[in-house]
């Protein structure tokens, strides 16, 4: 997975979730080519063993993506130049509930959290942020009137892809200021299609739950299949706001770029999305418009 990945000796990668799954593979590869790779990470056992099967230049920091507080405490601890921000971690839940700041779980993980680190870090990023969605988002709405689901029957599904179409507009967002502050930063998303992860989805429905965990078994792509798109976005040859997947239907094989569609290219939701995130965690971006 390693032979189209330019030598990273020199560099260094934060990978949210980085200990499992599409993150460590994603954190594997990159440190396999020389780059240093910081695990943020929840479990710390985990999180060190899997940095010990990296080598010397990996370690694991601890970062809740759930509590406002730990992601401030993890930014905190990040005082040098970093190339790659990859916003991986991820989170499911078949029944509703609410980080240590009250959001749906959800929304607070997948992007209330990433939304505050990756501003809480800008100043410090010099290459890419790099945030992993899925393809859910084609069928997901921002419902801005119940963004934390209080008034509304929770569904997972529908709570999921509402949180991955946040990622894709929020990369669009974070694109867009970057070019009118004059940053060479880039902005891209990733997939990993279907991937055998560990990750568990949910739909809350128990023998539709089943089916999908068979036929993940037998069909889905290995994690470091998954990460190939990551990869990509990582250090391909990607624009701003670009977003790559599998190429074989968007399911698994050789990573390219992905057109998007549907409410993840309005620009006025992004907007929207953007300045509600920054209310509801108190961090804004950090720099000004050229």
């Amino acid at each position: 997975m390693t032979t189209h990945i330019p030598d990273q000796t020199g560099r260094t990668a934060i990978i949210t979730g980085g200990s499992s799954g599409i993150g460590k593979a994603t954190a594997m590869a990159l440190a396999a080519k020389g780059a240093r790779v910081i695990l943020a990470v929840r479990d710390q056992n985990r999180g060190r063993a899997a940095a010990a099967e990296m080598g010397g230049l990996a370690e694991s920091r601890p970062l809740d993506l759930g509590s406002l507080a730990s992601v401030r405490e993890f930014a905190d601890t990040v005082d040098a130049p970093v190339d790659y921000l990859i916003n991986n971690a991820g989170s499911m839940t078949s029944t509703l509930r609410h980080t240590a700041d009250g959001f749906e779980s959800q929304f607070g993980t997948n992007h209330l959290g990433h939304f505050a680190l990756t501003n809480l870090l800008l100043g410090r990023v010099t290459r890419r942020v790099i945030t992993v969605s899925s393809t859910n988002y084609r069928n997901a709405h921002i419902d801005f009137e119940d963004l934390q689901w209080q008034r509304r029957p929770y569904r997972p599904f529908g709570a999921y892809g509402q949180t991955k179409l946040a990622n894709l507009l929020f990369t669009r967002e974070l694109q867009r200021r970057l070019d009118e502050a004059g940053s060479p930063v880039l902005a891209t998303a990733a997939h990993p299609g279907w991937a055998a992860t560990g990750f568990t989805m949910t739909t809350g429905k128990r023998l539709l739950d089943r089916t999908l965990a068979l036929a993940t078994r037998l069909l889905a792509q290995t994690a470091e299949g998954g990460a190939r798109p990551v990869l990509l976005a990582t250090v391909g040859d990607v624009p701003g706001a670009g977003f790559c997947g599998p190429s074989r239907f968007g399911v698994r094989g050789p990573a390219a770029l992905e057109e998007l569609s549907g409410e993840a290219l309005d620009d006025g939701i992004a907007r929207e999305l953007w300045e509600v995130s920054e209310r509801l965690t108190r961090v804004e971006f950090p720099m000004p418009a050229a």
